[in-house]
């Protein structure tokens, strides 16, 4: 039986390259019969910069079933990205990395904290977040 409340996921992204994060949100959000609640931070809502930022962060991640990371090749500069990565390990949620539109490489964190990694396709990320969440 389909879940009946919307799955709750994570999009870790760098705000500099955000065109793709708003392309896999929205290609969750209209893929047919999935009900999805992102609790990520977008660059048009973002948390303030003071010390608190890891901590709210981490509220927003509490709730979440899965975590999906961009796997563009500025993750693997990222300090954000990775202490995101971090905290999901560390809370044991399931990490889906996606590989971004027509990129082949992917940085290594994503590739070895990931559960699973998927191309630019959102039926086997859908069918990672129903099998893992």
């Amino acid at each position: 039986m389909p879940q009946l409340y919307p799955y709750r996921i994570f999009i870790s992204h760098a705000w500099d390259y955000n065109e793709e994060y708003y392309r896999l949100e929205r290609m969750l959000l209209e893929h047919p019969n999935f009900d999805v609640r992102n609790y990520s931070v977008p660059k048009h809502d973002p948390l303030d910069t003071s010390a608190q930022l890891k901590k709210k962060l981490l509220d927003q991640m509490n709730p979440v079933q899965v975590v999906l990371v961009l796997g563009g090749m500025y993750a693997a500069h990222s300090a954000w990205i990775q202490f995101e990565i971090n905290e999901a390990k560390r809370l044991q949620k399931p990490i889906i990395g996606v590989r971004p539109w027509a990129q082949v490489r992917i940085p290594q964190a994503v590739q070895e904290a990931a559960n699973v990694m998927h191309g630019w396709n959102a039926g086997p990320i859908v069918a990672s977040i129903r099998e893992l969440a």
